[in-house]
């Protein structure tokens, strides 16, 4: 075999299972989308030493996990900010950001694949990527291997360098650890159940039209709101209503798109005034999560660069 031999067919047909569990594995699509490119340039250059000892699949597997458990030797954990801190007291502007690599952040779809069927949509949730982000590394990968891809503890051990004995130890490690940890972002989650449709335009209307007391009157009394990468967020009726009066300013005019995240869940991308030209420009993406028809908690995520990642458009008309 040489290097002008490798597949390249082949491997963009694992490209978006690859992408999928690098993304389970990381938090980020910037660094699963990283890890899937490392990946490809890794398998190009040794292509000669593989031995066809195990299938093409898992040796690809086996490269972008040993990635993955790379990257995450030194990351420090990503989160959502209602496991990061409790809501705010005071209820100002934020101003204090955390990196982009402290957070958890959404997804575009992976592209339409029969593996992908396999891949349960529950375990997509932002509150899952949550979840196993608290996992150690290795643990991580077999549980998203075993529970999520359903491959077996022989291909696991294969893919990861263990024995199937050591799989199924870190398996039953990492169950226990995920049935155990209590995570607020759990509790504020509902995405087993898309948002009804005439909720999501209620909201729309009202944040458009910025009338701060139909978008409030839309929340639980207890519901919440939190803008990665601000680590404030804010819980209560009340708060919220003082919180958008405050932010009237920058978010009157803002207008919305629809588009999906995390498998297909609706969400809502905001554009709001520009400073410097006569259109509207990115903000956020809003990820409303509800319970009795009523808002539980709105994660808007403040990333300009989800919008490209998500196919929306880099500016609108007003």
């Amino acid at each position: 075999m040489n290097e002008a031999a490798f597949d390249m067919q082949l491997f963009e047909s694992f490209k978006p299972g690859l992408t999928s569990f690098c993304y389970r594995m990381l938090g980020s699509m910037d660094d699963a989308d990283d890890a899937v490119q490392e990946t490809s340039i890794r398998a190009w250059q040794s292509w000669s030493m593989f031995r066809q000892d195990s299938s093409m699949k898992t040796w690809i597997y086996r490269i972008a996990s040993n990635l993955c458990l790379d990257k995450l030797r030194q990351a420090k954990r990503r989160m959502l900010p209602v496991d990061l801190s409790d809501p705010a007291v005071a209820i100002v502007e934020p101003n204090e950001m955390l990196p982009e690599s402290s957070w958890i952040w959404p997804s575009p779809d992976f592209g339409e694949n029969p593996e992908d069927i396999l891949v349960r949509k529950d375990t997509l949730q932002l509150c899952f990527i949550a979840l196993l982000q608290t996992l150690p590394p290795r643990q991580r990968a077999v549980l998203i291997l075993k529970d999520v891809f359903e491959w077996s503890s022989k291909q696991i051990a294969e893919t990861l360098g263990l024995s199937p004995a050591a799989v199924n130890s870190a398996l039953q490690r990492a169950r226990e650890t995920m049935n155990r940890t209590q995570l607020r972002s759990d509790e504020y989650s509902k995405m087993d159940v898309d948002p009804d449709p005439a909720l999501l335009s209620r909201y729309v209307e009202a944040f458009e039209q910025f009338n701060i007391d139909a978008l409030v009157s839309l929340f639980h009394e207890e519901g919440c709101m939190s803008m990665p990468p601000f680590p404030m967020w804010i819980s209560g009726q009340d708060d919220l209503s003082t919180f958008f009066a405050l932010t009237r300013w920058h978010c009157e005019g803002s207008k919305f798109v629809w588009t999906t995240v995390n498998g297909g869940y609706p969400a809502l991308a905001q554009y709001m005034p520009s400073k410097e030209a006569p259109v509207l420009v990115p903000w956020g993406i809003h990820v409303l999560e509800v319970k009795d028809n009523r808002i539980l908690h709105v994660q808007n995520f403040i990333n300009t660069k989800l919008f490209a990642r998500l196919g929306l458009p880099a500016h609108l008309d007003r």
